[in-house]
């Protein structure tokens, strides 16, 4: 089974990452396509997603999942927290039973210094120039999708929508050790929470998620 990456962050919280290399009939032998998705690649990602929370938490109830106005997945009994993200081949699942949670999955791509300015603030981009420069081993298109997955991941640990990603979420340094790193962050809409977001690079992407 292609369960690329496993992380049990504590009692009650894990993180698992699946490579999608099975055709739809193999997850719809386990899970249902609870949404009207015409998309193949769409449909397999959709899928994935669901096996992969019944692969982590056997008992989630995953036919209680509702969609809110947001396109947040959610339970309306909160037996569960979580949050799912896909990119290409690769499907994301963050669980837990008393922490609200956000991940994201973002293929390293160039494309994204297209639409820094959408999403980074002057300071945010200095700060990334200034990580480029000390570091030779940190690539401008690994550092950039970085600080999108990081949003996304906010913005999902957020989860009311109506968020502005330069005037609500900051990031104020990162932190690398080799294919990991640690975000310092704040969420500055109606509130100011500080909150770490992880990362992790693996087979390309980069994978951010954070808790609280």
């Amino acid at each position: 089974m292609p369960l690329v990456y496993q992380q049990n962050i504590n009692f009650s919280t894990k993180l698992g990452v699946w490579r999608i290399a099975e055709e739809k009939d193999f997850f719809l032998q386990q899970v249902p396509l609870q949404r009207q998705i015409t998309h193949p690649k769409k449909q397999l990602q959709h899928l994935a997603g669901r096996y992969l929370l019944k692969e982590m938490y056997p008992d989630f109830p995953y036919e209680l999942i509702r969609i809110a106005d947001t396109r947040k997945p959610f339970l309306e009994n909160e037996a569960y927290h979580f949050s799912i993200s896909h990119c290409g081949d690769y499907a994301a699942v963050m669980v837990s039973s008393g922490l609200r949670v956000g991940v994201d999955v973002e293929l390293v791509t160039e494309k994204v210094e297209n639409i820094k300015h959408k999403f980074l603030s002057p300071t945010e981009l200095d700060m990334i120039a200034a990580i480029e420069n000390t570091s030779v081993q940190m690539l401008r298109d690994s550092l950039l999708t970085a600080a999108w997955s990081i949003k996304e991941a906010l913005y999902k640990w957020y989860g009311d929508g109506e968020i502005d990603f330069i005037e609500h979420l900051h990031i104020n340094a990162i932190e690398f050790t080799g294919d990991e790193g640690v975000a310092h962050c704040y969420v500055s809409k109606n509130t100011h929470i500080k909150l770490e977001v992880h990362l992790l690079y693996l087979n390309g992407n980069c994978i951010a998620w954070v808790m609280s």
